[in-house]
């Protein structure tokens, strides 16, 4: 590290904080608005004639506390021009999606994305006249094969959120930019604190800050940060869209966000050590986390990621839904529920092979995703061994 670089936790306590934010205050008040009143009506005529970016205008235009947590997002990703904000993150995805696509385009689409990703691709755009082409995640630069005339974007998710396949992602970007294709990165699982995507050739970062930024499971809330060139199409489509992320909501991710790099260290630490243990037990045919070789493009999260979070998957040796239920349902310290990044561990099982069609999956066994959380790990992995005893006694 440079001494003009700053480490992340100092990034994350002091990103957005502009004094004009804040007004002297720690954390930018919570400004709550919809009408906004002008001293006159030559004002008023003015301010709608001019930019409103980072000026009341009116209350869907945001105010001071969306605009600071958007700014120390921005902050984070080195060589960002700006950032918007949604109310979830497959809000941010859609509208994303939407500012850089038209009837008549291709967009080329991973094939481990996100369901919902997915879902709006063969939904929403489909409807749209926009078709979709699906892709293997470990295409790398073969991906300039697929790209057509039609082609407008690639949405890229590295590590998927089931399976954890890491993308190379620079050759992909460098063979989208060198045919004028705009790429988007799904960057939620590492964040730019793991993966800074602007600085590896993204052109528009999502992020369903609903995970890691604000890290307490009770806020809904998205974000696109966009290289230059890019933030102006996105804020007008999101305008267009009538997008806005709430002011409670934003106060609430950017309170979350001043210790995203601490959590993130324990998440990381407490997630490595329980894959690795996985990794040991018959029960287990293989450990889906991008930190190990077992990893399909681990050689890629070597290259490029600083670190890893705490969300992962297993493949069980055999079994079936009955037994991985049995493994899941014992559980003491794991919820069972969707969404992960707050302090709290989950257990979920998945099927990717159900969502799948550029690639097929032949695994030993059912898979289970985990979230580890901030509970102490012997804990977790003592309630992980009984589970897998029960997962035993119904396969053996």
């Amino acid at each position: 590290m440079s001494a003009n670089e700053k480490g992340d936790s100092t990034r994350v306590v002091g990103a957005g904080r502009r004094k004009q934010w804040t007004q002297g205050i720690v954390n930018t008040p919570v400004w709550r608005a919809s009408t906004i009143l002008y001293d006159s009506v030559a004002d008023l005529r003015a301010s709608g004639a001019s930019d409103t970016h980072h000026r009341l205008f009116y209350g869907r235009r945001g105010t001071p506390t969306q605009w600071s947590l958007a700014d120390a997002l921005t902050e984070l990703e080195p060589g960002a021009e700006a950032t918007f904000l949604y109310p979830s993150g497959v809000a941010a995805i859609a509208a994303a999606l939407l500012s850089v696509l038209s009837p008549g385009d291709e967009l080329l689409l991973v094939d481990s994305a996100y369901d919902p990703s997915r879902g709006i691709a063969n939904t929403l755009l489909k409807r749209m006249g926009i078709t979709t082409r699906f892709y293997d995640p470990l295409i790398g630069a073969g991906i300039a094969e697929l790209i057509g005339p039609a082609t407008r974007a690639i949405l890229m998710e590295s590590p998927g959120s089931l399976t954890f396949e890491v993308q190379d992602v620079p050759a992909i970007c460098a063979a989208a930019k060198a045919r004028g294709v705009v790429t988007l990165l799904d960057n939620t699982w590492a964040t730019p604190l793991f993966f800074p995507a602007i600085q590896h050739g993204v052109d528009l970062s999502i992020l369903a800050c609903t995970k890691y930024v604000v890290g307490h499971s009770d806020v809904m809330l998205g974000s696109v940060t966009a290289a230059p060139g890019h933030f102006s199409k996105l804020r007008d489509t999101s305008f267009q869209l009538g997008q806005v992320a709430s002011p409670d909501d934003a106060w609430l991710g950017a309170r979350g966000l001043r210790t995203m790099a601490v959590r993130l260290r324990q998440h990381q630490a407490s997630a490595l050590r329980i894959a690795e243990w996985l990794a040991t037990r018959p029960e287990v045919s293989r450990v889906l986390h991008p930190a190990l070789p077992s990893c399909p493009g681990h050689e890629i999260f070597a290259r490029d990621f600083k670190g890893s979070s705490g969300l992962f998957s297993f493949v069980l040796n055999g079994g079936d839904d009955a037994a991985r239920a049995a493994l899941i349902d014992g559980l003491e310290h794991f919820g069972i529920g969707f969404s992960w990044g707050g302090f709290e561990s989950l257990a979920l099982p998945v099927d990717p092979a159900r969502h799948r069609t550029a690639t097929r999956r032949d695994d030993a066994g059912p898979i289970v995703r985990l979230q580890i959380g901030l509970e102490d790990t012997d804990d977790l992995i003592a309630d992980l061994d009984a589970g897998l005893a029960r997962f035993r006694a119904h396969v053996f």
